[in-house]
């Protein structure tokens, strides 16, 4: 395929490969596509992109900065999420359902969304693309499963807990592939859905996604909450509980505490004793 040198030139692309079992293939409305490569034994089809530093961008910065298009799909679930993102920070991300582009920048950062009016109708094309692309890879016959990363979780507050003082509970979910995931919350052994929110799924850099799932909550002495996964890649869902027992926590943190001034004391004795010494055989 054919390189668009002027695209090349004006907006300062570089290509970084990723591996070669996954797609590579750029959608951006201001580039052409540059490279294109499928595994016939790997099943997992990623949309990765390219790199672009904007010249505008280092009249503020002497670094490089990375902004990114992904499209991910499965033809197994029949999933697909496009998204952009700057620098590891999520930008927008297209919602199919709702036929829609959602932003996640703060509200308080303002730029012209024009620049983001063929998004849904590219994101679409993409989407096509993808699955057509992975449909014809599968050979026919072929019983090669694809390639499923069973996601990593773990459940934590998000501030100090106190009793009767709202807090939120995170659920964080770490590299899965395909970028398709449910998460339910019980409280006490009963399902819990007001206060819950989703993130949007985020790419990480060895091609899984990760996500956040967040629970606001009022904690109480004795209250149990659990969440749980569910992922195309794992055989039963996962769960993880997080009870509220302030005094345990409390007891804990103090442990910690001084069990990091502990070491830092020891450490300190160590050093002490081998400056002494060696400077006593210097002498």
């Amino acid at each position: 395929m054919d390189y668009n040198k002027r695209s090349l030139k004006e907006n300062h692309i570089c290509l970084r490969h990723l591996k070669v079992q996954r797609l590579i293939h750029l959608g951006l409305q201001f580039a052409q596509p540059l490279e294109t490569g499928i595994d016939m034994g790997d099943m997992k089809l990623y949309t990765f992109l390219l790199c672009f530093g904007f010249n505008y961008f280092n009249v503020f910065s002497q670094h490089s900065h990375l902004a990114r298009y992904v499209v991910a799909c499965s033809a197994h679930i029949n999933s697909t999420r496009v998204l952009y993102d700057f620098d590891g920070d999520l930008i927008l991300f297209v919602d199919f359902v709702n036929s829609d582009v959602i932003f996640t920048t703060p509200s308080f950062i303002h730029f012209d969304s024009s620049y983001f009016d063929n998004v849904f109708r590219n994101a679409w094309r993409a989407r096509r693309t993808c699955l057509q692309t992975q449909l014809a890879s599968i050979l026919p016959g072929s019983k090669a499963p694809e390639v499923q990363d069973p996601p990593e979780n773990i459940l934590y507050p998000a501030e100090e807990v106190l009793l009767g003082i709202e807090n939120r509970l995170v659920c964080f979910v770490n590299r899965f592939y395909p970028p398709v995931i449910s998460v339910t919350w019980t409280k006490n052994n009963c399902p819990v859905s007001k206060g819950v929110t989703t993130s949007a799924y985020i790419p990480n850099k060895d091609t899984t996604f990760h996500c956040f799932s967040t629970l606001t909550f009022t904690p109480e002495q004795g209250d149990v909450y659990s969440c749980t996964v569910q992922h195309p890649a794992l055989e039963e869902p996962t769960t993880r509980i997080w009870d509220v027992d302030v005094e345990r926590h409390q007891d804990l943190a103090v442990d910690l505490y001084c069990g990091l001034g502990l070491t830092v004391a020891f450490v300190g004795v160590a050093i002490g004793t081998y400056l002494t010494i060696k400077k006593r055989y210097c002498h």
